[in-house]
Parts: structure tokens; C-alpha cells; sequence
């Protein structure tokens, strides 16, 4: 028996366990392609991820689709839109750190190779825009180590590109499509993308093309551009993503139940004389066999006197009996984030002023909660006051009087909330005294208990 059909008999026998989030459709291993040929996963290698009609998991082609005609149509007549994806990041020589792909650029595309880019040029076309997309495309001896990437023809019928170019051609083809555009809207990488920075790829094509492109340089490919035509792009992505269609809300919502599940199960694991680090490691495993990518942040664990420190990482101490333990952790899942901070007693029981001031601080996220409605009017800013009210007159319920300014230079120092959803933190284009419309997805984080 040749190594293959006995590995095609071993595939057969498989069977993933219930509890396992990819086990929620059944296929038959012939019609699975394995390696995958493309350089994501799709219906045809990955159909328990991927389903029909959707380009990633989650969000279907059209979306996709609908966000650039949104964004071109929004635009001024002869725009220019260029977006770049993210690079590798290295922690070391050639020791690399999991690629994420640039926010934006995912965005716009569904796209999750590395050293690619996306020219959207406006036109009069029923379409309203004509769209490019440069990527590495085929290259065997690069396969062998880093895997499939998806061939130009395929880019066309997968993604909804006009063109699918190299992308040794986007330099020249920027220089031309700029010097005819009236307004080019880009943006550099490292400003707004999830996962940018010094690599190769993109800039070791644009060095070959401008002798002041440097590896060093993210923003070298915006030598193409006339600075007098340059508008920044960031913004305008910014306000489409910071409402969340439908699909989106379900993909967040997915998100949200694991990191909650795990957490669950992370608060019955703990126990005195555990480390923190090992509430990580177990709140991550749980994620991830329930399909998360990676966590959406470095998790918080901090326990006792630790939890003082809003950003806490280290997680290199020991659970005290007695103590409560404050674990700040979310998932990201197909391509969205979760932000759950929960704090419970090491030992599993609150002593009574413990329980006390959880409840004066529950009661404040409950209240909260039921104010994010449209017909309330809010805005963040107006929701941040109004937990400094509730907050203060809790507090005051069970003995802690918070005169003056003490309760937020002291007890409180952070903001109430923030926009979250491709980004962890989605603040940049949200206008904190603006109202919150339908689709937003906010954080609500009192006293970070919530």
C-alpha cells in the first residue's frame, strides 16, 4: 500500500469531536482539495470554514463588493483610491510572527496574502469603478516553504478584480494611474493597518523602481503620488467599518459567545496555587478549539494587587486564596475581534465586601447596557459621563463616597468604552461626541469589570 492511499484511508476514519466548532458540516473527503491551491482558505479546500457564496468565513463576496462601490461612490470624480496590504513581521533574522493582514486593505478586498496591493480607479461604468489587484502570485520555490498562493486568473473569479497584476507592475502602474487621477486617496501602512511595518516584499518591488524607496520606508510608494493630490484614506474606511452589516454582527457575535464560553470555563478551572499564566494558556486553548485565529489582545490576567494595572501582561504570578483575579481576554474570529473583561474569587466564593462592590459595579454595566439604543441619543462621550453618575452613586450605596474628582483620577482613570470589530480598538475615525448609530458595536467597561 503506497504512504498515499494509506493516508487517504486514515482521512476517511476521521471523525472531529461534537464539541469542536469545525465540525459543523459534514463533506466528503473527495471533494476537499488538500493541500489548498489557493493562498486562503476557500469553499473548495477549507468547506467547513468557508460556505457557499461567501469569500471569507462569514461575509459573502458581495459584501465585499458593496463596501468598494460604497466607498468609490462617496468619492469625488477622477479618484484614485490605493490601498496596500501587510508584510511579515520579524521577530528575529528569519524567525517570523503569524501574519495579519492590514485592516483597510481586508476590508476592501478579502485578500489575506501578504505583499499585495489595491488600485480602485472611479469611471463612468454601471460598476462605478475599475479595480486592480497586485499580488506575488505563483512561485513554486516560495510554495515550498510558505505554502499555496492564489494564480492571477484566479484572483479575477475569487476576488471581483478587472485586473490581477504582478507585483513587480504596481510602481509603474501607480505613477500613470496617478498622474491622470485629480484625487488619489491612500494611506501608509504602519497608520492604520493590522499587521504592517518593516518586511520585503512590496518595498523590496518599489526599491527596484525609486531610488529613495527603502526597505526601511513604508511609505515609499507614495513617492508616485503628487503630494497636492494625496488625501488620506484612513477616514473614509474608517466610517464605513464603523457600522457592522448584518453579516458582520453574526461574525462578532460568534466571536463574543467563544471568548464568553471561554471564559466560563477558565473561571472554573482556576484555583489557588495556579499561575496566571496558566489561566492564559487555558483561556487560549479554549479559544482556539473553537476556532479562533488568534487572541484579539495580550491577555490581561491579573490577580490581587495586579488588576491596579490597567494593562497588566506579565501573568507570572501566582493565584492567591482569597484574592480575586481579573482576566482580560477576547478572541479574534474570522477576521473579528471580542473584548471581555470578567472578575471572579480565585477560590470560587466572594467574601462579603468582594461581592459588594462587584454588584455596585455590575448594576453600572447593566444600566449602561440598556442606554445603548439609538432613540437614546448617545454619543461615547455622553455615555462615559453617565457611568461616572451611576458609578459614583453606587459606590455610595455601599460605603465609598467618591467626592470631587476621585473616583476618576483614582478609582477610574480610563474611558467607558471604545468602537471595536476587524480592530480591537476601532477609535480612530469615531468622533467621540458624535451620536451612535444603528450597526455600531461598542465596548462597555466600567471600572474594567464588565
Amino acid at each position: 500500500m503506497s504512504l498515499r492511499s494509506c493516508s487517504l484511508r486514515l482521512v476517511q476514519r476521521v471523525r472531529l469531536p461534537r464539541h469542536c466548532a469545525y465540525a459543523t458540516q459534514v463533506h466528503p473527503h473527495h471533494l476537499v482539495t488538500k493541500p489548498s491551491a489557493f493562498g486562503q482558505p476557500t469553499l473548495k479546500s477549507h468547506p467547513h470554514l468557508v460556505k457557499p457564496g461567501e469569500l471569507t468565513p462569514g461575509i459573502p463576496a458581495s459584501e465585499y463588493e458593496r463596501r468598494r462601490r460604497q466607498l468609490v461612490e462617496g468619492l469625488p470624480h477622477g479618484s484614485l483610491v490605493v490601498c496596500v496590504a501587510g508584510q511579515v513581521k520579524y521577530m528575529s533574522a528569519a524567525i517570523f510572527y503569524k501574519f495579519r493582514q492590514a485592516s483597510d486593505f481586508w476590508y476592501l478586498t478579502g485578500f489575506e496574502e501578504p505583499d499585495s496591493a489595491l488600485i480602485l480607479e472611479k469611471t463612468g461604468t454601471p460598476r462605478g469603478f475599475r479595480m486592480l489587484l497586485y499580488s506575488t502570485g505563483k512561485d513554486p520555490s516560495k510554495e515550498k516553504w510558505d505554502g499555496a498562493f492564489t494564480r492571477f486568473q484566479d484572483v479575477l473569479g475569487l476576488f471581483g478584480a478587472d485586473e490581477a497584476r504582478p507585483l513587480e507592475s504596481f510602481a509603474d502602474d501607480l505613477r500613470a494611474f496617478a498622474a491622470r487621477a485629480e484625487h488619489v486617496y491612500a494611506d501608509v501602512p504602519a497608520h492604520h493597518g493590522r499587521r504592517a511595518g518593516s518586511g520585503r516584499g512590496l518595498l523590496r518591488y518599489l526599491s527596484r523602481q525609486q531610488p529613495r524607496a527603502a526597505r526601511s520606508d513604508p511609505d515609499a510608494y507614495l513617492d508616485a503620488i503628487a503630494a497636492s493630490k494625496r488625501r488620506p484614506l484612513a477616514p473614509l474606511v474608517g466610517a464605513l467599518r464603523s457600522v457592522k452589516s448584518t453579516h458582520e454582527q453574526e461574525v462578532m457575535k460568534a466571536s463574543a459567545d467563544i471568548s464568553a464560553r471561554a471564559h466560563a470555563k477558565t473561571m472554573r478551572f482556576a484555583q489557588p496555587g495556579l499561575s496566571e499564566a496558566d489561566l492564559q494558556a487555558h483561556f487560549e486553548y479554549m479559544c482556539t478549539r473553537s476556532g479562533v485565529q488568534r487572541p484579539a489582545y495580550v491577555p490581561v490576567v491579573a490577580s490581587g494587587e495586579n488588576a491596579l494595572v490597567i494593562h497588566y501582561t506579565r501573568n507570572d504570578h501566582l493565584l492567591r486564596d482569597g484574592e480575586l483575579v481579573l482576566l482580560d481576554a477576547g478572541g479574534e474570529y474570522n477576521g473579528y475581534a471580542s473584548d471581555i473583561t470578567r472578575t471572579f474569587p480565585v477560590n470560587g466564593t466572594f467574601t462579603p465586601p468582594q461581592r459588594e462592590l462587584y454588584a455596585a459595579l455590575l448594576a453600572t454595566q447593566k444600566a449602561l447596557v440598556k442606554e445603548c439604543a439609538v432613540a437614546r441619543g448617545h454619543s461615547l462621550d455622553s455615555l462615559h459621563r453617565r457611568s461616572v453618575s451611576l458609578l459614583r452613586a453606587e459606590l455610595g450605596k455601599i460605603g465609598l463616597p467618591c467626592e470631587g474628582t476621585v473616583l476618576e483620577r483614582v478609582l477610574y482613570p480610563h474611558y467607558l468604552t471604545h468602537p471595536i470589530g476587524i480592530d480591537l480598538h476601532e477609535s480612530g475615525t469615531v468622533e467621540r461626541g458624535a451620536p451612535l448609530k444603528e450597526g455600531m458595536v461598542i465596548t462597555i467597561e466600567p471600572g474594567k469589570h464588565e
